[in-house]
């Protein structure tokens, strides 16, 4: 089972009333739960490893995390800024190996498929692009820090 398959059977088990998903096939057991008042865990256990991960409640928009901030001062004072958001969880790296250059900076302009940053999962890096052009006016995460699915990462001015 690929990684961008398990994500999105998280994030359809985050956003509907499915409580349990559970698929078995050779050397892989994989189970999401989802209960609402409780934190939620995902559980693989290929080649007798255990992965776990937190999914999002599908309710509140607002989440309680500490680790992942749901919005920022910039956002709340300007309703023009669009936030990026991280599609999986990882590790943020904000350079593609520790010798290179950052990928972007505050102040940068992007264009729509920028690579911001990428986000390291199970051994695999994968590269966040832009989906708007305009410029880079908050970078909410720190390199080399964990991150959540739908974590804010960036506050892009598109104007």
């Amino acid at each position: 089972m690929e990684l961008n398959e398990i994500q999105d059977l998280i994030k359809f088990v985050a956003k509907s009333n499915v409580s349990e998903i559970e698929l078995e096939s050779k050397g892989f057991k994989l189970i999401i739960k989802n209960k609402q008042a409780e934190t939620q865990y995902v559980t693989a256990a290929p080649m007798q490893q255990v992965f776990q991960q937190s999914i999002p409640a599908s309710a509140p928009q607002a989440q309680a995390a500490p680790a992942a901030p749901v919005e920022t001062p910039v956002a709340k004072t300007n309703s023009k800024y669009i936030t990026v958001k991280s599609p999986m969880i990882g590790t943020y790296y904000t350079k593609p190996s520790p010798d290179k250059a950052e990928f972007v900076k505050v102040g940068d302009e992007v264009k729509a498929g920028t690579v911001l940053c990428v986000i390291e999962a199970m051994k695999l890096f994968n590269e966040i692009e832009s989906e708007v052009s305009g410029r880079i006016v908050e970078i909410l995460v720190k390199d080399s820090s964990p991150v959540e699915y739908d974590q804010p990462l960036f506050v892009i001015d598109p104007s």
